[in-house]
Formats: structure tokens, C-alpha cells, sequence
């Protein structure tokens, strides 16, 4: 008996999407709840499962764009196949994995209860990691092929999406539905809005130095190290509840002004930016948006970002410095009206008390809806971001440590 893979709905609005990749070839064996093949909608990507054990028969191609509902693929029962579609071409038996040290006998042994399937243990071998470095990363747990596949894709950077061939051919691609509907996006974006963008400049020393004094502390606590994105995310959610009209959005004829703040957070995600959304980031502590971040950060390089992930968003930063960015003007993410650039932090002389010091200094950004917000409040609202991540005790009430308040620590 056969099941069949459907496609899903992945949100209102959506009729369309596309197979971006199959993770499997066709007729080979897979496991019940095994990810079979990625699909593209307008808004994310997202994977779908095996429904059952047996052989895998797909029925549509790659790069092909379907209809919700359509029948992708079937799995046939392995046992009541009479003829397969295909044998599997390196079945785990033929895989002979490499000779194990002593060391690395000894370390499996000190690790009884972990336990790694055969399938997540021919992707190891296939991907040529150590047996020892997965165990330790999952010491105590089953190790399947979701760990293996979250594991590698930790281990290994995500190479250039283009290569050049070096000769006079020419490559032709499709674009997937999502780097569609970005285009689509982008274009309106520029066509519809009054958008303009405004600069200022911050001096990163104070933060600097609470991260390298109160790091090992903050990350024995809370599991995660302290980054930027969670100062900027708290001063920007100070600086909204001063000046709400840069968290506001046009509706029609109507201005719409959340009385919250969904921060959403621009992340490099391996088939192109994502911007996931923190929900009620105004009402976050340091520690929990930091934590949150590097959630959603996880989730985006594993490519396990939802719709329900993006959903919403009153406001937008974005960081271009990780990539090396001096300055930029970031775009507008619709239908919010704002979005901060943060950019690379670089030593450079400035004028202190009337004399010359090299200082961390980071350019940052504000672009905005010129048609929802002035001039004047696009500036004093980035020159108060600036402030609070200059002097940060700022953003917590005066007590004896308020570093330490502000941390959580």
C-alpha cells in the first residue's frame, strides 16, 4: 500500500509553490518522518516528511512549481514492492566506515547511553565527520538523521551559491518563488514609499568592555554568549516607546500604531535572507532576547524557519557588519515603516574632550517612510538609540551594579 506526499497549505494567501529539492533519489528506501524534499512558497521554505517506511517514488521534478494539494511523491510499502523504482545505490552495508582509534573506542564506551541510528551513521561516514565529535555533541541522546543533517550543516559554512566556470558558457537558472516574491517585494518597496535614510555614528567601547568583563558569567548562566543584536534590540524598544510613530505603519488612508513591538531581525539564512520575528520584544531583558536571537539565528542556517516565525513584525534591524559592511541604507520591510542598520565596527580617530583617540566606531542607519515619519523624529529617535548604547545603564533603572542589572547576572 502506498502513502502519498501532499502538498500542505503553508499559510492564507498561498496557492502556489515550488520543489526546490529533493533530499532523497527517487527509489531509494526511506524512514517514516525522514525530510523527503524541500519546497519554496513566496514567504519561507519548508521541508516534508515521509509519511511512512518503504521505497520513494516521486512524481514531480525539481524546480517545478505545483498547486497546494498536489501529490509530490508516493511510498511504497518496501515489503509489498514488487518492483521497486529503483535499488538503492550505496546501501549501509556497503559503506565501510573508516577504523576507529583507541581513543576513540574509549570515548564511545564513556558514552553508553548515546545512540546514533544507521541511517544518521551513514550520512556521518558519507560527510567523513568523527564518530567522537557527534558523540560528543550528543552525549546521552539518539542520535537520527534530523541531529546528523543539523550537525553537519553547523559544521560546515555554507559555500558561494554561484561558482564561475571560468568559460564562455552559460549557465540559465530558475529563481525560486521565494527570491521572486523578494524581487516583487524590493521593487514595490521603492516604487510606493517615500523612503529616505539617515546616519549617525556610535561609539562601542562601553560595550566592548561589558562583554569582555561579564561574558564567561553571562554565558555560564544563560548558554548563550552576549552579542550586539540584543543591545540594539533593547535600546531600540526604549526609543520606540518615546517615539511610536517610527514603530507605526500606513493601512489605506489609516496609520496603524501597535501599542508592542514585534522586533524582526534580518538573518542570513543558506537560500537568502530571512527576517523571523521576536514577539513582544519591548517587554525582553537582555538575556531573553539574546537567547531568542540565537534561536532564530539556529533555526535560519538549519533552514527550519516558519511562516508563523515571520509573521508580523512592527519594526526591523538588520546587520550588515557581519558581513564586513562599513555603511549602507537599508530597505524598508513592508509594511513597517522603519528599519536600523547595524554596521562593522572599526577603530577610528575621533575628538574626545577636545583630543584625538582611536575609538570602536560603528556607522549606523535608519531608513524610513517619509510619508509616515518626519525628518525630525527619524533623527532624534536614532540619536536616542545612539545613547542608550553608549551609556547602556541607561536602560535599566539606578541601582548599585546596574551593569549587572541590565545583564541579569
Amino acid at each position: 500500500m502506498a502513502s502519498e506526499i501532499i502538498v500542505p497549505s503553508p499559510g492564507e494567501s498561498i496557492t502556489q509553490v515550488q520543489v526546490a529539492k529533493w533530499l532523497v533519489s527517487n527509489g531509494e528506501e526511506v524512514e517514516k518522518d525522514q525530510e523527503v524534499v524541500e519546497i519554496d512558497s513566496d514567504k519561507a521554505s519548508f521541508p516534508l516528511m515521509a509519511p511512512a517506511d518503504g521505497i520513494l517514488n516521486i512524481l514531480v521534478p525539481e524546480g517545478e512549481t505545483v498547486a497546494v494539494g498536489t501529490i509530490l511523491a508516493r511510498v511504497e510499502s518496501a515489503a509489498g514492492s514488487v518492483k521497486p523504482v529503483r535499488k538503492k545505490t550505496a546501501p549501509v552495508k556497503d559503506i565501510k566506515p573508516p577504523v576507529r582509534t583507541k581513543d576513540e573506542i574509549k570515548a564511545e564506551k564513556s558514552r553508553t547511553d548515546t545512540h546514533i541510528s544507521p541511517l544518521a551513521d551513514k550520512i556521518r561516514v558519507e560527510k567523513k565527520i568523527a564518530r567522537e565529535d557527534v558523540f560528543a555533541a550528543f552525549e546521552g541522546k539518539r542520535i537520527g538523521k534530523k541531529e546528523i543533517e543539523s550537525f553537519v550543516a553547523r559544521k560546515e559554512s555554507p559555500g558561494p551559491a554561484m561558482k564561475f566556470s571560468e568559460s564562455r558558457s552559460l549557465e540559465r537558472r530558475k529563481l525560486s518563488t521565494l527570491r521572486l516574491k523578494l524581487a516583487e517585494r524590493l521593487v514595490a518597496v521603492k516604487n510606493e514609499t517615500a523612503m529616505l535614510t539617515t546616519f549617525n555614528e556610535v561609539n562601542m567601547r562601553n560595550i566592548l568592555e561589558i562583554k569582555e568583563k561579564h561574558n564567561d558569567l553571562f554565558k555560564e548562566k544563560f548558554g548563550v554568549g552576549i552579542g550586539f543584536m540584543s543591545f540594539f534590540s533593547k535600546a531600540v524598544t526604549l526609543a520606540l516607546k518615546e517615539f511610536p510613530q517610527v514603530n507605526s505603519m500606513l493601512d489605506g488612508e489609516d496609520l496603524v500604531i501597535p501599542g508592542f513591538v514585534d522586533m524582526s531581525i534580518a538573518v542570513s539564512a543558506p537560500k537568502g535572507l530571512v527576517v523571523p520575528v521576536i514577539r513582544d520584544a519591548d517587554k525582553m531583558s537582555i538575556p531573553e532576547l539574546e537567547i531568542r536571537i540565537k534561536e532564530l539565528a539556529v533555526k535560519a542556517r538549519e533552514n527550519r524557519i516558519t511562516l508563523e516565525d515571520m509573521k508580523g513584525g512592527t519594526f526591523t534591524i538588520t546587520n550588515g557588519g557581519v558581513f564586513g559592511s562599513m555603511m549602507s541604507t537599508p530597505i524598508l520591510n513592508p509594511p513597517q515603516s522603519a528599519i536600523l542598520g547595524m554596521h562593522k565596527i572599526m577603530d577610528r580617530p575621533i575628538a574626545v574632550n577636545g583630543k584625538v583617540e582611536i575609538q570602536p566606531m560603528m556607522y549606523i542607519a535608519l531608513s524610513y517612510d517619509h510619508r509616515v515619519i518626519d525628518g525630525r523624529e527619524s533623527v532624534t529617535f536614532l540619536v536616542k538609540v545612539k545613547e542608550y548604547i553608549e551609556d547602556p545603564v541607561r536602560m535599566v533603572e539606578e541601582c548599585k551594579d546596574p551593569v549587572k542589572r541590565l545583564l541579569e547576572i
